[in-house]
């Protein structure tokens, strides 16, 4: 049975967003070593960006997109990601996994805001390989804007489908969806719309906590389900065992 996997690490657990690019690298070197544990038929990592990233996108307005003349924050905005994915990389890669940083801005494109394309086939066999591509959210290309902000939530949507994954994990600062302060065990969207979640407490420019149940029951829908938990959890994930978070499931179970 195959086992193909997508963690996606929150800005919020792998940075301190309330600082300038302040990288949590005690928080890194735990998640990387979970993964260098874990037995998949390859896992693709993608992080959000944090405080390396959404305070630069905000600052240039590039959730307005880019015109002529005006593109300085794309460069900045790619350079503050950038500094993280690398971070992202050399802890894996001192757990001795196989890691290495993928960048949209250089193979994606997006439309009025979404992502319209991004090339699948070299993850593919980076995955064949052995190999653990590391992706994050980043500003791309857009035919419609000029430019924008890709989420990795929109990314975890995207690819999960395009590379025919098995499992979705999001690793967050949270130990689940909370409604009232308790984890919520599994939402559909029959019971979605019915939440009180609160949004994120930091600089978000991609939709925090009620962005990742809107992508999320976007690949429900598409038969690929998906789970939410704490970052501490991240080796039961990977091992697919209990990880007393919640589950965001399809109509039919999906």
């Amino acid at each position: 049975m195959s086992d193909r996997v997508i963690l996606k690490l929150g800005g919020s657990v792998i940075t301190d967003k309330s600082a300038d690019c302040a990288i949590n690298r005690g928080r890194l070197s735990e998640v990387a070593m979970a993964i260098a544990g874990a037995t998949t038929d390859g896992i693709v990592v993608i992080h959000g960006a944090g405080s390396c990233g959404h305070p630069e996108a905000r600052r240039y307005q590039l959730d307005k997109g880019a015109t002529a003349g005006h593109t300085e924050g794309i460069y900045v905005t790619n350079r503050a990601v950038s500094s993280l994915n690398d971070a992202v990389v050399g802890a894996l890669r001192d757990e001795g996994v196989a890691a290495v940083g993928v960048h949209p801005l250089h193979t994606a494109i997006a439309d009025n805001g979404r992502l319209a394309g991004f090339e699948c086939r070299h993850l593919g066999t980076m995955l064949s390989l052995g190999m653990v591509p590391v992706i994050h959210g980043d500003v791309v290309m857009d035919l419609s804007r000029g430019a924008c902000i890709v989420s990795g939530d929109q990314l975890v949507r995207y690819l999960a489908v395009g590379l025919a994954i098995d499992r979705v994990g999001l690793a967050t600062d949270v130990p689940g969806v909370l409604d009232g302060g308790r984890v919520v065990p599994e939402i559909t969207r029959a019971t979605a719309a019915s939440l009180h979640i609160g949004d994120s407490r930091h600089t978000d420019v991609t939709g925090g906590m009620r962005g990742k149940i809107d992508e999320l029951l976007g690949l429900a829908d598409a038969g690929i389900g998906s789970d939410i938990f704490h970052v501490s959890r991240v080796g039961d994930f990977l091992a697919g065992t209990d990880h007393g978070g919640t589950r965001v499931r399809g109509e039919q179970g999906g």
